[in-house]
């Protein structure tokens, strides 16, 4: 991934050179890139050649990115490290920040309507489609929104785990997705890996909420504890720590049982899928 984004955003010898620094800053090193790892480990399923994937992967990146970028802004949840350096609002200025972001947004799109990606025109646009509700009102950014307005405001646990099947799991989901489309896969025959998605999509999210409260801020690269500090209601405080450790557990391997239908060549997924709950940041 570090490789792909050097070459996407060589540094232009013009007055975008400190927006090109923005975003090299927020994509080069650091982060789990969980979602590229899971594009390529379900169009391995479905034999897609590598290139494919490697591109499909650095779009999804790219919205993730943006994401965390404008997320860690002041005016969102004032973030001053991410990925163990500083935020990109902090290195650089919040105006280059909200730009490093919408050209992170726009470069996802560019990349996967390039015919580059794929021949066929048709799993280009639905590609495109994908990615677009994953991270429209409907998927990340509407999940952001309902983030905004949980501090203090009590959130029941459907609530919550619509949030985060929002703004954390519909990129997830899209990753495995985006994996099927490029195999050819039809919608009926996405069932079983939409399943997995969304289950590990929560179980991360909850591991998460773990970490925030157990993890170290070394480690994550990022400031800890914030939504308890913020009034803000999540798996861990609606369930506790042992019945949400449970319910984590539960996800995994109903994630798991979701790829029955494969043999030996869904094993990545499935140590994905256990990954979710043994990470440390």
């Amino acid at each position: 991934m570090d490789r792909q984004f050097d070459l996407l955003l060589r540094r232009p010898d013009d007055p975008r050179g400190d927006l090109y620094d923005a975003m090299r800053h927020a994509t080069i090193g650091g982060g789990k890139r969980l979602r590229p790892l899971l594009v390529h480990a379900t169009g391995r399923l479905f034999g897609v050649a590598a290139d494919a994937l490697a591109r499909v992967s650095l779009a999804i990146e790219c919205i993730h990115t943006y994401s965390l970028i404008h997320d860690d802004l002041p005016m969102m949840d004032d973030d001053d490290m991410r990925r163990g350096k500083p935020t990109v609002h902090k290195a650089f200025d919040e105006a280059t920040a909200i730009l490093a972001g919408d050209c992170l947004h726009a470069l996802a799109f560019e990349i996967l309507a390039d015919a580059a990606t794929h021949s066929d025109p048709a799993v280009r646009a639905d590609l495109v489609l994908e990615l677009a509700r994953a991270s429209g009102p409907t998927g990340m950014a509407g999940g952001q929104m309902m983030d905004l307005r949980a501090q203090g405001a009590g959130f029941d646990l459907p609530t919550v785990t619509r949030l985060q099947a929002l703004k954390t799991g519909a990129l997830i989901g899209c990753a495995v997705e985006s994996g099927a489309i490029l195999g050819h896969v039809p919608p009926e025959g996405r069932t079983g890996l939409r399943g997995y998605a969304r289950d590990i999509g929560l179980a991360f999210q909850i591991a998460d909420d773990i970490l925030d409260v157990e993890g170290d801020e070394e480690a994550a690269g990022k400031k800890l504890r914030k939504d308890g500090d913020r009034g803000k209601e999540t798996f861990l405080s609606l369930l506790g720590l042992e019945r949400a450790r449970e319910q984590a557990a539960m996800l995994v391997e109903q994630a798991i049982d979701h790829l029955h239908g494969f043999g030996t060549e869904a094993d990545l997924l499935r140590t994905i899928a256990r990954y979710t709950l043994e990470r440390d940041r």
